[in-house]
């Protein structure tokens, strides 16, 4: 990478445009940027590195506040940086997001970043031809052209002001950081947390196989009721824990055969004691039943008479029950012939013939009416209808009447609703002003409220600075009297250090005939020397306290000028009347919407008004010439109406009254009918009730009418009979069965002893089956168990040796267990770099430090346990012994951090596979050094110049301004500084 030119336009010091040509610049291999501090030096390489990666290094890229602040508010801030890398020559344009004020109205408006690329020899095959205008893809172009990121650009390329040095006082972790994101070693860190994570997974899985095994020789020892001795062999222990289930399965079953036998035998002998003792039970009870039968006969007797009697009087009862609702029919039959004479308007003793005929001429004269009813429904729907017609007219003219009125009010709404909407609008723009000059003039407030505080901190800063100028004149007048002091008693001061026979320091002779006196109160050289040094802290003292009052007064003066004839009550009145006309304009702005919403309604209200209004009046038209017709429609119908109405209010009620009284008619006629049918079938009914009494053997009707029982009765006295009888063919059979044949009813069985005997046999069987289920029930679930926990065994022996394994590997790669010098993978990978990195800092250091100091790179573990591998020291030659690099003084430090830069910066462009790195920066203290240092130094960026390289330092060191033939001046003023190229 060879950078060639460099515009920078309104960005840090620099207000207006400057260029910066490296290629004449660096045409001898080395140039220098120089100026007084804070002119803007480092700010040329911040704009170098914000061209290519759109960021500066160090704590400046934090604040994010790249434009000048003095430039004119037309000039936009960008950086165009023109190099060549890989072969290919473009130019990079950025400029950073920063606030400008608007082109319209007051405020300000916030800049977008920009970035563009542009191919000024010709494009890769890969890349448009145009170039590239999005950030992001500029941003990856440029780092896959570099092939470095930002953090190892400012590593290797240029080397920032107080950053270098920060690699060589780091401590391990630090160092460890910087190297990862150098070189990249990320994927080592994955591999050691992969191990991690791998052994965490193996070590759950084979705790769950050991707690398996565990829960497994837990059940095993509660299903067998023994605990496995502390120190036993678990494997002997579960074989001798089935053999002794085995030995008592065995015994359980064998006690349950002699048991089950004994029971059997038992139950036996209590079958053939109860048998005999129901054959005997059953005889007592048969002869029982006999002779209790034989006691009851008369009243058996009686109940087969009683229902005899009952079953003979039930034809009877049959003709009684019909001969009584034939006269039940007949009375009926006259309660209607009562009605249906009373309803009617003839004389209900007229001949049946008359009757119907009288009927059937009301139905005729009837059913000639039923033509008009058709017409009489329509007449009321057309009379509902006209109505209706009437009641809408006048509704439609009421809603015309509306619609006129409001459509002769449109125009005003519509005129005072725009006004509404140039109202809102006007507010709108107005309130970005209102809101710029409020924060402009609460921004004038606070000036002028910080104002007084200002006033008493110049106050205060500037009796310090008195009090301090006071103090370091005491101290400086005590420090030249006791100088002087000393003078005066110098002989005597030398005349305590002569020793008899030695020589004298000042003259050489070994006599000492007349040494001086010591005077009054002796000044010594330690006194002399801590007044020396008091002065110079009173020196700095006072020197603090000038500048503080400096910057005190210059705070107060920038805040008095930025204020300039404003007061604070009017700024304060202003800022609420700003807030007040703000609140107002965002209410009215917030309405916009709604009242160009209401504007357009009100303009799209005429049309539609016009279109209601002809709909309407159409309308209008058709109904009243509907009316109109149906009017004169209904008068003609209603005079043929009237005639068949007659007395009636209409011919359906007319009609009604005559098919009433024809069926009123018919309903007498039939009703004399049914009483006639009625009588002749009572009197059947009666006759046929006598002739089944006669039938039945009774003397009368009223005697078969007292033997009636009921039908529950009937049956009562039928199961009772049949029960009896029943009774007595039960008790003979059984008296006479064969097996009962023999059987004494008097015998007398022992059957407690037999019940007890069996009783006792049986629950001792079934202790034992019992016994014995429980014993098989173990024994095979010991059984299983033992399988599952062989086989449990079996899986984990292998599991836990791959785990051993695995966690042993595991700890060496995170630099613990075997792993003696506690590296990890990834501390290893960056030792082996760090190593590299050393060697070559080496033969830069030794060069300039004139071969007395080298990098010592050590893997030594740490203090209390901690990791090693980046340990870096210095081996000093004059002394031999290995120190570490924190015990160098100030130059020793630059040397050395210069020396592991460069080779840190070698290393790293090897190892990344970047570009070639023609051009360097150095941004560093070389005030540091002493002239002859300072010359091993430059021999050595004369080694990278000889190399092809083109090295540009930045420091205001007036010895190197004079060693370097080229550079680039930066003058300071208060409108922005300045680039001059000086040979």
């Amino acid at each position: 990478m060879r950078l060639h030119r460099l515009d920078v336009t309104a960005f840090g010091p620099y207000r207006d445009h400057q260029v910066v040509d490296f290629d004449a610049l660096g045409a001898d291999g080395l140039f220098l940027l120089h100026g007084d501090t804070g002119a803007g030096k480092t700010t040329l390489l911040d704009a170098v590195a914000f061209a290519l990666y759109g960021s500066v290094p160090g704590a400046r890229g934090e604040v994010r506040r790249l434009r000048c602040d003095t430039a004119d508010p037309q000039t936009p801030t960008k950086v165009v940086l023109e190099l060549t890398v890989q072969g290919q020559r473009l130019r990079l344009e950025r400029s950073p997001e920063y606030q400008r004020p608007k082109k319209r109205g007051e405020g300000y408006t916030t800049q977008p970043a920009k970035a563009s690329l542009t191919w000024l020899g010709g494009a890769p095959t890969e890349q448009p031809p145009a170039g590239l205008t999005r950030i992001d893809e500029v941003g990856r172009t440029v780092q896959r052209l570099l092939g470095m990121t930002v953090d190892q650009f400012f590593q290797v390329v240029m080397l920032p002001q107080g950053e270098f040095a920060r690699f060589l006082r780091s401590d391990t972790a630090e160092r460890e950081q910087l190297l990862e994101k150098l070189f990249g070693t990320q994927r080592f860190g994955e591999v050691e947390r992969w191990f991690v994570e791998r052994r965490r997974e193996r070590g759950r899985a084979v705790e769950a196989r050991t707690q398996r095994v565990r829960e497994l020789l837990a059940r095993v020892s509660q299903v067998c009721g023994a605990e496995p001795a502390e120190g036993a062999n678990h494997q002997d222990w579960l074989a001798d824990v089935e053999k002794r289930a085995l030995r008592d399965l065995e015994g359980a079953q064998a006690e349950q055969s002699r048991l089950r036998r004994e029971r059997e035998a038992a139950e036996a002998a209590l079958t053939e004691r109860r048998e005999l003792a129901a054959k005997v039970r059953r005889v007592r009870q048969a002869n029982e039943t006999l002779a209790q039968l034989a006691e009851q006969q008369a009243e058996h007797d009686a109940w087969r008479a009683e229902r005899e009697a009952a079953q003979r009087a039930v034809p009877v009862l049959s003709a009684h029950r019909a001969a009584r609702r034939a006269e039940q029919d007949r009375d009926r039959a006259r309660a209607d012939l009562a009605e249906a004479a009373a309803r009617c308007e003839v004389d209900a003793e007229a001949p049946l013939a008359e009757l119907r005929a009288l009927a059937g001429a009301r139905r005729e004269e009837a059913g000639g009416l039923a033509s008009l009813i058709p017409e009489a429904q329509q007449q009321q729907s057309d009379r509902r209808r006209v109505a209706e017609l009437a009641a809408r007219i006048a509704e439609d003219e009421r809603r015309e009447a509306e619609l006129v009125a409001q459509q002769a009010s449109l125009p005003e709404r519509i005129t005072a609703a725009r006004q509404r909407v140039e109202e809102a609008r006007h507010a709108e723009l107005r309130l970005e002003t209102v809101r710029a000059r409020g924060t402009e003039v609460a921004g004038l407030l606070r000036i002028a409220r910080d104002i007084p505080g200002a006033q008493q901190d110049v106050a205060a800063a500037t009796t310090r600075a008195h009090q301090a100028v006071d103090a370091h004149q005491q101290a400086r007048d005590r420090l030249q009297d006791l100088r002087a002091r000393r003078l005066a008693g110098m002989a005597a001061e030398l005349a305590a250090r002569l020793t008899p026979g030695q020589p004298c320091p000042v003259c050489g002779s070994a006599e000492h005939p007349a040494p001086g006196e010591p005077v009054d109160d002796q000044v010594r050289a330690e006194d002399e020397e801590n007044a020396q040094a008091a002065e110079q802290r009173a020196h700095a003292r006072r020197d603090r306290a000038i500048a503080q009052a400096q910057r005190a007064q210059q705070h107060l003066e920038e805040l008095i000028e930025r204020l300039g004839d404003h007061t604070e009550p009017e700024l304060a009145a202003e800022l609420d009347e700003l807030r007040a006309e703000r609140d107002t304009l965002e209410n009215t702005a917030a309405q916009l919407q709604q009242r160009t919403a209401e504007l357009a309604e009100l303009e799209a209200s005429t049309q539609r008004l016009t279109n209601q209004l002809s709909e309407l009046r159409t309308r209008i038209a058709a109904a009243r010439s509907e009316h109109a017709a149906l009017v004169t429609t209904v008068d003609q119908r209603q005079a043929r109406l009237r005639d068949g109405c007659g007395e009636f209010d209409s011919i359906e009620q007319r009609r009604a009254h005559l098919l009433d009284l024809a069926t009123r008619i018919e309903r007498l006629v039939t009703a004399r009918i049914a009483l006639d049918d009625a009588e002749r079938h009572l009197a059947d009914q009666r006759n046929a009730v006598t002739e089944a009494a006669a039938e039945a053997g009774f003397d009368s009707v009223d005697a078969a009418l007292a033997a009636e029982r009921s039908e529950e009765r009937r049956n009562e006295l039928a199961a009772a009979l049949a029960e009896v009888e029943q009774r007595a063919a039960g008790a003979r059979a059984a008296l006479a069965s064969p097996e009962l044949s023999g059987v004494d009813a008097d015998t007398e069985i022992g059957l407690e002893e037999a019940t007890e005997a069996a009783t006792v046999a049986r629950e001792a069987a079934e202790r034992a089956a019992a016994l014995a289920h429980r014993a098989e029930q173990r024994q095979r679930e010991i059984t299983q168990l033992a399988e599952r926990l062989r086989a449990e065994w079996a899986e984990l022996g292998p599991a836990l040796a791959e785990y051993a394994e695995l966690e042993a590997l595991a700890d060496v790669v995170n630099g613990r267990g075997q792993n003696a010098r506690r590296m990890s993978l990834r501390s290893y990978v960056l030792a082996a770099r760090l190593e590299e990195v050393a060697i070559a800092a080496t033969r830069r250091l030794q060069r300039m430090s004139d071969g007395r100091y080298s990098f010592v790179h050590s893997d030594a573990a740490g203090a209390r346990g901690t990791r090693g591998g980046l340990g870096l020291d210095v081996l000093d030659d004059y002394s031999g012994k290995v120190r570490p690099a924190k015990t160098l003084s100030g130059g020793e430090s630059f040397l050395a951090s210069l020396s592991l830069a460069l080779g840190l910066a070698d290393v790293v462009a090897a190892e990344t596979g970047g570009a070639l790195l023609d051009t360097l920066f150095i941004d560093e203290g070389f005030g540091t050094l002493d002239s002859d240092t300072l010359d091993m130094v430059m021999d050595t960026l004369d080694d990278l110049r000889a190399g092809g390289r083109v090295v540009g330092l930045v420091s205001h060191v007036e010895e190197m301004r004079q060693r370097i033939t080229v550079r680039l001046r930066v003058r300071r003023s208060r409108t922005g500084s300045t680039l001059e190229l000086q040979t």
